[in-house]
């Protein structure tokens, strides 16, 4: 059976041919940079020319580490470079518009940092910024290219599930925030920066809601200031249902990250390795059952890669291949103003108690 899984497989094959291939200027130097996007970049064969970082010091130290040949003391001296070509951002998010503009200004190419802004309306204006200037402006929204997601939408395109009827995340850990102080004080939190990964991911199969409930809470005693639990469900112009129901404040030891999505013909179940033992993770997992092939119960797809790193390459090779063929990056800003778009109706349920219709422009 498992001669079945090429074409699946090769449609999950995150590749950039060398032609296309662009010169990356990185600007932050923090945890996630160092440990998922510098070297996803390498794996794929990308050169990472210039970094910035307002802590010079750990730049010079995640230069060091990667090879990167040039530091910059400023922002302006890394845009001002004519060898970087893409400017990849992985900063705080209220410090992203101002870089993404300025990256635009300069020629650059850029790949923005999720959430792409933290207003629609930011994020509306930075999506037309990047449309205005000609250039290509991405989203490094990289759940979308984690093997086994990529795998599960590849088996939904090819019918094996016959038509999707709904689709689930059920996510249960501890998160320890301190990593990320700025979250401990944030006004918005689980939605905003973690469950966005799988509200994009499962508008990448699904398509866009119309209409969204959430209901969100805290757990007594916690530390960080806004939601670390919350229940999303989101409809549909038919009859397909999602829902993503996540926790932070799991005590038991038990950790679980599942995804399933069910259709006329099948089902397609999975787990997100790394929220096991983050951030080293375990290996995901993915079955499928099908009527249509049949797969004679439950078959194993085999996984080899993870989210992290290897995901984070995902977003940097489809902006680089847009850039050669003109097509759209997968996680293009227009695209992704909807994702934004999406949570930001789903907290004004939170807030209202009700349902609300997605209002994408």
């Amino acid at each position: 059976m498992l001669e079945i899984f090429a074409p699946i497989a090769e449609a999950c094959r995150i590749s950039v041919e060398p032609v296309r291939r662009r010169r990356i200027g990185l600007v932050g130097a923090g945890v996630i940079a160092d440990v998922a996007h510098l070297p996803a970049y390498r794996k794929l064969g990308l050169d990472v020319v210039a970094i910035f970082d307002i802590d010079g010091a750990r730049a010079k130290e995640v230069a060091g580490r990667h090879d990167i040949p040039t530091v910059y003391d400023t922002l302006e001296q890394l845009l001002a470079d004519p060898a970087v070509e893409v400017v990849d951002i992985a900063v705080v998010p209220w410090a992203q518009p101002a870089i993404v503009k300025a990256a635009l200004a300069a020629g650059k190419h850029v790949m923005c940092q999720k959430p792409l802004a933290m207003s629609v309306e930011e994020a509306r204006e930075l999506a037309a910024s990047g449309e205005s200037a000609g250039q290509v402006v991405a989203v490094n929204q990289q759940l979308r290219f984690d093997e086994g997601i990529a795998a599960a939408a590849a088996m939904v395109r090819a019918g094996w599930i016959g038509q999707p009827t709904a689709m689930t995340f059920t996510v249960n850990i501890s998160t320890d925030w301190s990593a990320w102080p700025w979250l401990v004080t944030s006004d918005r939190l689980e939605i905003m920066y973690h469950s966005i990964h799988y509200l994009d991911a499962i508008r990448s199969i699904l398509g866009d809601p119309v209409r969204v409930f959430s209901t969100g809470s805290r757990t007594p005693g916690q530390v960080p200031q806004a939601e670390t639990r919350s229940i999303n469900t989101l409809i549909f112009d038919s009859d397909v249902r999602a829902l993503v129901h996540t926790t932070h404040e799991n005590v038991s030891g038990d950790p679980e990250a599942l995804f399933r999505i069910d259709g006329t013909d099948g089902s397609i179940k999975g787990t997100l390795g790394l929220l096991y033992n983050y951030p080293h993770g375990r290996p995901d997992t993915l079955e499928v059952f099908s009527r249509s092939l049949p797969t004679d119960g439950w078959l194993a797809y085999p996984v080899t890669e993870r989210w992290l790193p290897h995901a984070f390459a995902g977003p940097m090779a489809s902006l680089l291949n847009s850039i050669g063929t003109g097509s759209p990056p997968a996680t293009a800003a227009a695209d992704n103003v909807h994702t934004v778009e999406l949570v930001h109706a789903l907290y004004a349920s939170m807030d209202s108690g009700q349902s609300v219709v997605v209002d994408y422009r």
